[in-house]
This record gives C-alpha cells, structure tokens and sequence, in this order.
C-alpha cells in the first residue's frame, strides 16, 4: 500500500484551542481521523507525525523517506519561514510533498508571507482550514 507522511510542526498540539479564530476548533485528533478516512477512501495509509522540535521534524523526513513513503503533507507551523534545516531534509530526501496550512497566511503578519519550502513543493494549499489537508493529499495524489 502507498504511504504517506502527514508532519505537524510546532504548536499544531493545541488545535482546537489556539487562536480557534485563526485556526478553527478541530483538534489535531479530529484532524488525523478526518485524514484518515479519506486515505481509506483513496487506497492510501497515512503515518502522522507531530513534533515541536525542529530535530525531531527532520528526522521523520528522513525515516519516512528511508522507509519509502512516497510523499508528505507538511505543515512546518512557524519553522516554515525559519528552518533551512527542514527545507534541507525535504531537498536531500527529494520526498515530494505539498505545504499545508490552516490559515490564509497571506491574511497575516508579514514575517509569515515567506516560505522557506514552498520552492521546493508539489504545491501549496492554504486558508481553507482542515480541508485544506484534504485538498493537499488529492492534489499530491493526482500529480504523482
């Protein structure tokens, strides 16, 4: 069966309760069983990763690759304007991948308007919420 990484970066913990204005209320739990629901409907299986350090994001990137999932879902919350290191896994692993976001961060601060990853992905969907998962793991589906 195809896998595929879902990776949850920092504070994406606290869905649900985090700026539930910016974010919505879904939990992280009512996100990963969401997704996995359209996995089955897709033929797909899922390994889902959250992680506030950095070094653990990377690692998963690595392991994923390594154990041949064939691509991600990544949402690297605020290390996705910060982390070469993150950027530099995704580039040596060559894992393609879609960046997700919940909120529209074009709507945001401007410090958030640069991605140190969208250069390197399949695409990019933000701003449509929880859905927006969804949206991303079609769209990798149908490009790979």
């Amino acid at each position: 069966m195809n896998r595929f990484l879902v990776l949850n970066g920092p504070n994406l913990d606290w869905l649900g309760t985090r700026e539930p204005e910016v974010y919505g209320t879904e939990t992280l739990a009512g996100l990963t069983a969401l997704l996995d629901e359209v996995a089955g409907e897709l033929g797909v299986e899922l390994d889902h990763f959250q992680s506030n350090h950095e070094g653990e994001l990377v690692e998963r990137i690595h392991a994923a690759a390594r154990s041949g999932c064939r691509g991600a879902l990544v949402n690297a919350g605020g290390y996705t304007h910060t982390s070469v290191a993150i950027r530099d896994a995704l580039l040596a692993t060559a894992l393609p991948f879609v960046e997700v976001h919940l909120s529209n961060v074009a709507r945001r601060e401007p410090f958030r308007h640069t991605s140190l990853l969208a250069d390197l992905a399949v695409g990019v969907v933000h701003g449509f919420g929880p859905i927006g998962y969804e949206l991303g793991l079609r769209g990798l589906l149908e490009r790979m």
